[in-house]
C-alpha cells in the first residue's frame, strides 16, 4: 500500500490516521516495510492510545519490528522557547533531504498539567519541510513526562526507523534544564541559543555545558552578528574547562541563521563528523543499550508505583501519613517506616 492511496490532507498528511478500525498486525508490519507514512502514523496513534486493546496491539508491533539500524542518526534539540528551534529544524530538514536522507521530526509539544492540552502548533511553523514527500513530521504533546520528552518517544523512534527515516530529530518543549532527558534517547544533542545568552561565563550552567554535543547560536545576522560573536566566545570558554564524554570530540560553536540558511551545512556536517566517531568507537551501540537500561528502569518505577497505588488500603496509608507529616504529627522517616511494613505485609499475603 503505498501513500498515494490515501487523500493528503494539505499540511504533511502523516499526522492522521487514514483508515477506520484496527487492523492485523501484518498490516502494520507491511506497511512499515513498505515505508508508508500513514500506516506508520496509525502506528504511532496505536501507541499513545489510552484503550488498553489498541496499545497491546501497538507492543506486538514493536516487538516484532527489525533490531534498530545503526546508520539511523538520532538528534535532540533543545532551547529556550524563541530561540527559533521550528525554523532552524526546517531548514536543517531541507538540508537532510538534499543529502539524500529521510527525516523524520518529532515535535514535543507543550501540554497543559490541567487538562492535558496541546498547542501542536510547530508543524505549521514548518510548512515548507512538511510538504516534501521525504520527511515527516509527528507533533506530540509531552503530557506529564518531565524532561522535554513525551512518554511514547523512544517507541516513535523505533517505528520511525523501521518505517526507513534515518534521521530522526527530536524537538523539546524548551523550558529550562529538564531538557537534558532528551540526551538519554538520542545520540547526539545539539543546543540552541540566542546571542547574548550566556555572555557572563560564569552564568553558563554546567549542566547545559555538560550534556550538549554540538552548540548553536541562532539569529546570528544583521545587528545581533556582532553580539553573537562575543557568545560564540563565552561558550567556548565554557566549554573548555569541562571534558566532553567522547574524548575525541571537541563541542563546537556554530553560528548560524536559519531564517537565511546560513550555517546549516556546517550544523550538518559536525552532526555527520560526531555521529561518525560514535559508530567508529563503539560508544553509539555503548550508549544505546545504556539508553535501554535506563529507560527499562525508569519506567519499571512507574509501573509498580502504579501497581502499589491500585491497593487501596496503601493509598489510604500513604494519603493520612502525608497529612500527619503536614500537620507535624510524625516525622518523615517514621512514616516510611511505616509505609514499608504495609507493602512488606501485602507481599507477604500474595
Amino acid at each position: 500500500m503505498s501513500d498515494s492511496e490515501h487523500p493528503s490532507n494539505g499540511i504533511n498528511p502523516t499526522y492522521t490516521v487514514t483508515s477506520k478500525g484496527v487492523k492485523n498486525i501484518a498490516y502494520y508490519l507491511d506497511g512499515l516495510q513498505q515505508k508508508n507514512r500513514y500506516i506508520l502514523s496509525e502506528c504511532i496513534t496505536l501507541l499513545e492510545s489510552a484503550v488498553p486493546e489498541k496499545r497491546n496491539l501497538a507492543l506486538q508491533i514493536l516487538e516484532q519490528l527489525p533490531k534498530p539500524s545503526s546508520t539511523s542518526i538520532r538528534v535532540g534539540i533543545t532551547g529556550s522557547p524563541g530561540v527559533g528551534k521550528s525554523t532552524l529544524i526546517g531548514s536543517l530538514g531541507m538540508y537532510v533531504i538534499g543529502q539524500g536522507k529521510k527525516p523524520a521530526i518529532l515535535v514535543i509539544d507543550p501540554s497543559s498539567q490541567i487538562n492535558m492540552g496541546s498547542i501542536l502548533g510547530d508543524k505549521t511553523r514548518m510548512q515548507t519541510l512538511a510538504n516534501q514527500q521525504e520527511a515527516y513530521i509527528r507533533p506530540t504533546p509531552s503530557g506529564k513526562i518531565l524532561g522535554g520528552t513525551s512518554e511514547y518517544t523512544r517507541e516513535v523512534i523505533s517505528l520511525c526507523e523501521a518505517a526507513g527515516y534515518d534521521m530522526i530529530i527530536v524537538e523539546t518543549v524548551g523550558v529550562g534544564q529538564s531538557e537534558i532527558e532528551v540526551d538519554h534517547i538520542t545520540d547526539i544533542n545539539l543546543l540552541l541559543l540566542q546571542p547574548g545568552a550566556g555572555d557572563d561565563i560564569q552564568g553558563i550552567k554546567r549542566g547545559v555545558v555538560e550534556n550538549a554535543d554540538i552548540f548553536i547560536i541562532n539569529k546570528a545576522d544583521g545587528p545581533q552578528e556582532k553580539l553573537a560573536q562575543k557568545t560564540k566566545i563565552s561558550y567556548q570558554a565554557a566549554i573548555g574547562l569541562f571534558h566532553h564524554s567522547v574524548p575525541q570530540w571537541k563541542t563546537p560553536v556554530i553560528l548560524s541563521s536559519a531564517i537565511n540558511n546560513q550555517g546549516i551545512d556546517m550544523i550538518y556536517k559536525a552532526i555527520i563528523d560526531y555521529f561518525t566517531i560514535l559508530q567508529e568507537t563503539g560508544i553509539l551501540e555503548k550508549n544505546r543499550v545504556e539508553q535501554e537500561l535506563r529507560w527499562f528502569e525508569t519506567q519499571s518505577v512507574a509501573m509498580i508505583k502504579k501497581i502499589i497505588f491500585e491497593n487501596i488500603h496503601i493509598r489510604e496509608m500513604f494519603y493520612s501519613l502525608v497529612q500527619d507529616i503536614q500537620k507535624q504529627k510524625t516525622s518523615t522517616s517514621i512514616a516510611l517506616n511505616k509505609l514499608a511494613l504495609l507493602l512488606h505485609s501485602k507481599l507477604d499475603d500474595k
